[in-house]
């Protein structure tokens, strides 16, 4: 992955990635708008306007308010997963089917947002530190052992913040030393639990996620300090997290293959986490907005579903 230094470089290498991470790229903005409109919305941006960081070059989506980098990409990555209707990450493994796969489109789209906006950041440079978040966060999702959600932890906020670090740091230009020294700070503002679920702090994750790789990228340019071998140790985030990973899903599998060419980012058809999906493929003919006249809705009084066990 170091390698990969340019966006004609990332081109190169997969001739349809560009192209495939288009459509959930600009999704994000559709979803900031509905998000912004979500009880969580005139919250968040309050809390902006009570913090004092009303001054700024970055965009709150949709809303004439400017702020810092790190604030517009908290409120922004919160709109965008309000709605709980953004991207997921498809599984690339059986035994990662239990929600490790994250939203990773929420923090990374609002990231790049807020830091491009401060500095001269093209298109090119855009697409690619977002293809570089993809990866970094998709595989570190894929590797964590499977325990990590089991045991309660919302991976959308506990790997994000990495996403976020790797695509800030590429945007800033970061040299070996300060991109891990950005990881070992991002792994202290990991963090999010299932048990938030349906309530406005899962968005929040998301947004925390985003704007926790800008606050490590601005720290580490201003000479902090953090531990450099966050991955390497047996105290580190994977043991720390999820007890152990498989090392097979991460070593050499940065950009090999691409995230959005395999196993690939799904749009989500329902405004709901996506383990529940199949279930409401199976209840839509019983919708009273369903055409189907043939199932007599007003005997229907109960349904129930179950997923299969792995």
């Amino acid at each position: 992955m170091s390698a990969i230094l340019s966006f004609d470089e990332v081109r190169r290498h997969s001739v349809n990635v560009i192209e495939l991470a288009k459509n959930p790229s600009w999704t994000a903005w559709v979803l900031a708008l509905a998000g912004s409109r979500a009880e969580s919305g005139p919250i968040s941006r309050k809390f902006v306007e009570q913090s004092g960081a009303c001054i700024g070059k970055s965009t709150i989506i949709w809303h004439p308010q400017k702020t810092s980098a790190r604030f517009a990409a908290l409120v922004n990555g919160i709109s965008i997963h309000a709605d709980d209707f953004d991207d997921t990450q498809l599984a690339a493994a059986k035994d990662r089917v239990y929600g490790l796969l994250d939203a990773s489109n929420c923090s990374r789209a609002a990231r790049n947002l807020a830091l491009a906006e401060q500095r001269a950041i093209n298109g090119k440079e855009w697409m690619l530190a977002y293809h570089l978040g993809v990866e970094v966060e998709c595989k570190i999702a894929e590797a964590i052992a499977p325990r990590h959600y089991e045991d309660g932890f919302h991976t959308t906020g506990t790997c994000g913040p990495f996403g976020s670090a790797a695509a800030c740091a590429k945007l800033l230009n970061f040299d070996l030393s300060k991109t891990l020294k950005t990881f070992g700070l991002a792994a202290s503002n990991s963090g999010g639990l299932r048990e938030n679920f349906g309530t406005m702090t899962k968005p929040y994750q998301a947004g925390h996620a985003a704007e926790s790789g800008i606050v490590s990228t601005e720290l580490v340019g201003l000479g902090w300090t953090a531990a450099e071998q966050i991955w390497k140790r047996i105290e580190d985030f994977f043991h720390a997290a999820g007890g152990s990973y498989d090392a097979t899903a991460i070593m050499d599998r940065l950009g090999n293959p691409w995230t959005f060419a395999s196993p690939g980012v799904s749009l989500k058809p329902y405004p709901s986490g996506s383990l529940t999906h199949p279930a409401m493929t199976e209840l839509a003919p019983t919708s009273l907005f369903h055409l189907d006249a043939s199932i007599c809705r007003p005997e229907i009084s109960r349904a129930s579903s179950s997923l299969p066990d792995g």
